[in-house]
């Protein structure tokens, strides 16, 4: 038993030292030097959507209802909802009222850098042609059921070590997951029904002593319409 344990220990320990280790050197080194590219105007540039407009308008509506905004500042405020053009020009009328994760919408295209700390982007959110993740000893949620996605080709640079990056997308959305992965997996749990047409997430990078999961969100559970005498 003992020896059979000391020979998987040297197998793995042979495996870390000829592909793990250079892999690691690599990846921490391109973590803070990745640039954030994308395509077509910057996030806060993109036109915004009356749903977008009743978002912000309902988060007004509370911060006067609880006295953070007098009447004349609310007033204001909801003018300018209605001028608002663009998903910037919203995000600002709400910037001073409630922290980022709670933000009615996010339009500034951030990457993600979770260190230790596990971070989640949900809700109303713009989500770049070109989107960085890094993960290192975490778990990073991305949420895009409700995110708008600024093309059809979303790709994703995922830097995950020893850690999880859980994807969760709507219905008739691909995702493809050519990342490399070292001492790692890759499960894509999401339908391939989805049209040849459908807007495709790409998941790239690399994964080591982590996991890339891709899911749909689970349909709603049928209850019993009749019971049976």
């Amino acid at each position: 038993m003992e020896a059979e344990r000391g020979a998987r220990h040297e197998r793995w320990s042979a495996r870390w030292h000829e592909q793990g280790a250079p892999a690691l050197r690599q990846f921490l080194a391109g973590i803070l030097s990745a640039p954030q590219s994308g395509q077509g105007p910057p996030p806060q540039d993109l036109r915004a959507s009356d749903d977008d407009r009743e978002r912000v308008a309902t988060v007004l509506r509370d911060a006067v209802a609880d006295g953070r905004l007098t009447l004349a500042e609310h007033e204001e405020r909801v003018e300018g909802v209605y001028r608002a053009r663009t998903l910037g020009e919203l995000a600002a009328l709400t910037a001073d009222l409630l922290p980022p994760h709670l933000q009615p919408l996010r339009a500034d295209g951030e990457p993600v850098m979770a260190l230790f700390r596990s971070e989640q982007r949900d809700g109303r959110w713009v989500v770049p042609s070109r989107y960085s993740v890094t993960a290192v000893g975490t778990g990073v949620t991305l949420d895009l059921r409700e995110a708008l996605l600024q093309s059809s080709h979303i790709t994703v640079q995922a830097t995950v070590v020893g850690a999880t990056l859980t994807l969760i997308v709507p219905d008739g959305v691909r995702v493809i997951i050519p990342a490399s992965a070292v001492l790692g997996g890759k499960k894509n749990h999401v339908p391939e029904s989805a049209s040849p047409d459908a807007p495709v997430i790409e998941i790239t990078g690399m994964i080591m002593l982590g996991n890339v999961v891709a899911k749909a969100p689970k349909p709603p559970k049928r209850g019993w319409s009749k019971r049976r005498p």
